[in-house]
């Protein structure tokens, strides 16, 4: 709170008790069990329970929120909260994708000597995990199609370096709490001022880029009502194909628990 500008009236308040959240316009959910657990599915299955118990007092006290989900595993607890408060799908946004996304467009610039404001469309679609998908294929480069000036070895060591950023951050001692921030508060101004955003989030699908019953990053369309719409961009074979694989990676998960 130290930190707010004097001009500000935001007051910060610290609490356990779910009541103080009564009424609440927007949620933001970073939650997390804090236990260290040996393997993947033990730790989706600790964070499913805790998200299932938040979405009962969320549904309890501010049902008509838009609820924005930060927490990891990011698909999956954004799947599960929806389906257990039977919230609208449009007011149930996963960040991630756009962090991602964000990745891609800097390894762009960094491997092309370019600015970034250079870089356009660059897109991570699918799992905000192993899974995701870059989508080369509408990324431009001072609107040149970046597939005229990069090759297949070339797009797999970006792949795999926006899949492995993350570990660098820990290399390093660092986290990735600064940049979801920079994301959240971007969402968050956007439903606060009406003021339309796209960029990828995870949602809830219903037959949109030929997927049901999984929630996954994909463009979208934001503003007071939270997605207003979903918007599908063209994908060649290659990426269409690896994005049915991110779905099913995640219907997977959900299965497992």
């Amino acid at each position: 709170s130290n930190a707010i500008p004097e001009n500000s009236d935001v007051s910060i308040h610290g609490t356990d008790d779910f009541s103080k959240i009564s009424g609440s316009d927007i949620v933001v959910i970073t939650a997390s069990t804090g236990v260290y657990l040996k393997s993947r599915t033990e730790l989706m299955g600790a964070q499913v329970k805790m998200i299932k118990e938040i979405a009962n007092q969320i549904k309890k006290y501010c049902p008509f929120a838009i609820v924005l989900i930060v927490s990891n595993p990011l698909d999956i607890l954004t799947f599960v909260f929806q389906k257990e408060t039977q919230l609208p799908r449009n007011k149930v946004i996963g960040i991630a994708s756009s962090l991602d996304s964000s990745r891609f467009r800097y390894l762009l610039s960094e491997k092309f000597k370019i600015k970034q404001s250079q870089i356009t469309d660059a897109l991570v679609l699918g799992e905000h995990g192993d899974s995701m998908v870059p989508i080369f294929s509408q990324v431009k480069i001072n609107e040149k199609n970046i597939l005229e000036i990069i090759d297949e070895a070339e797009k797999q060591t970006i792949s795999t370096e926006i899949r492995d950023y993350w570990k660098s951050l820990r290399i390093f001692g660092s986290r990735s709490q600064f940049g979801i921030a920079k994301h959240t508060f971007d969402v968050i101004r956007s439903i606060i001022k009406n003021d339309e955003l796209v960029m990828p989030a995870s949602i809830v699908l219903n037959g949109e880029y030929g997927e049901k019953d999984v929630s996954m990053g994909i463009p979208v369309k934001i503003n007071k009502y939270g997605v207003e719409e979903i918007i599908e961009i063209k994908l060649n074979k290659s990426e269409s194909g690896l994005l049915k694989i991110s779905a099913q990676t995640i219907r997977d998960y959900i299965k497992s628990l």
